[in-house]
């Protein structure tokens, strides 16, 4: 499976990789007598599949502690929203988070990453925003670079530090917002700590206009703009966001027509995360017909975080995006390869098996990709090549 087209598959493929990325790729009786030279291993899969890299396009991975009280709490049918308000929710994860040491988050983190790999990830996005100052928000994004040096995965950092008010400005919230946007965004560019900027666009968040700012700020420091939008309810994120040339707007299961038109033109991705929609026991879904009408790309991720998607297997999400969203297994496929590369504004290195492309690949012990989306538990994993190199 390439990734590039739905349902483009090669019986008896082969792929030739020269310095980490792919030289060739096409029928094994098409491949050329050079690109045999250039092999120092070759690699006989016997039959099996080979898909791209899986990309984890939505995660919040840097944390302490879990929120499994508040699990038992919305089984008892206390709503998301109603816990926030108690000072649970995010703010509980703030709390851990901002006492726990560079070292112990590293370690946490590492874990989580690793069991992503497993099932199939080569690169994932990590968002900060359990710090909600300065300081942790910093740690959070140097623990993120640190896990790219020690693993052989690609990181895409994103910072989140709008992700709710911190307790302590509770009662200024402009102030909060101005730190964001003349402090916090200026450092992280100036550092390189992070690739985009977030906002979670909600009314138990930040505004439109609070939003709308931290855009402007984000753009002006030459981060890209990315948006919890259209979640709990129709807050007009995913517009504001294309508005803005954003790479994606995640959620978005109060998603309106216009809010749908907005992300066409502006060619925005739109990122599924069915995980949270299965953990919160929601019931209203995505417009998927809607975006299929209006031919906007669905990538679909994790979400894994401790509160509304605890989840470390973008296997499962596949099987999820199918069973709850309705997308066909060719669509699921896509959302964690090519349309999920296009939400990190990666596509032109990540997300297919082209040539020139990084030759990130997963052999897997099945006879079709379709089945990655089928199985429901257990892994299939065979072969994990990052770069070139097996892991």
């Amino acid at each position: 499976m390439t990734g590039e087209q739905p349902d483009e598959l090669i019986p008896q493929g082969a792929l030739a990789v020269k310095e980490g990325k792919i030289a060739w790729v096409g029928s094994m009786k098409a491949l050329p007598a050079e690109a045999q030279a250039w092999a120092e291993e070759v690699h006989d899969v016997k039959g099996l599949c080979i898909t791209p890299g899986l990309i984890d396009c939505h995660t919040h991975i840097i944390y302490a502690g879990n929120r499994a009280q508040e699990f038992e709490m919305r089984l008892q049918g206390v709503s998301y929203e109603e816990i926030a308000r108690r000072g649970g929710g995010i703010q509980s994860t703030v709390k851990e988070t901002r006492a726990a040491s560079f070292d112990h988050l590293l370690k946490l983190s590492e874990e989580r990453a690793r069991a992503l790999m497993q099932t199939g990830v080569t690169t994932l996005e990590i968002k900060s925003g359990y710090g909600l100052d300065w300081p942790t928000e910093r740690k959070l994004l140097q623990v993120a670079t640190q896990l790219q040096a020690q693993l052989p995965v690609t990181v895409y950092k994103t910072l989140l530090a709008a992700h709710v008010f911190p307790p302590e400005y509770q009662h200024n919230k402009q102030a909060y917002v101005d730190l964001i946007c003349e402090q916090m965004i200026p450092q992280v560019a100036q550092e390189k700590l992070a690739d985009a900027v977030d906002v979670f666009c909600e009314k138990i968040a930040f505004d439109r206009q609070q939003t709308e700012k931290i855009f402007q700020a984000a753009k002006q420091y030459g981060l890209a703009i990315k948006c919890h939008a259209e979640q709990l309810s129709d807050s007009d994120g995913a517009a504001l966001a294309a508005q803005y040339q954003a790479l994606s707007v995640d959620h978005l299961e109060h998603l309106s027509l216009a809010g749908v038109k907005a992300l066409a033109a502006s060619g925005t991705v739109a990122v599924l995360l069915p995980g949270a929609y299965y953990f919160l026991r929601e019931n209203k879904k995505p417009p998927i017909h809607l975006l299929r009408e209006y031919q906007i790309p669905m990538a679909i991720a994790t979400d894994c975080n401790p509160g509304t998607s605890p989840i470390v297997s973008l296997l499962l999400i596949l099987n999820m995006a199918a069973t709850l969203f309705g997308l066909t297994p060719m669509e699921a496929l896509q959302g964690v390869t090519k349309h999920a590369a296009l939400a990190l504004g990666m596509d032109k290195t990540h997300g297919s098996l082209q040539v020139g492309k990084v030759a990130d690949l997963i052999v897997w012990n099945v006879t079709h990709p379709v089945e990655l989306v089928y199985y429901l538990g257990g892994n299939p994993l065979q072969k994990r090549i990052k770069a070139g190199k097996i892991t």
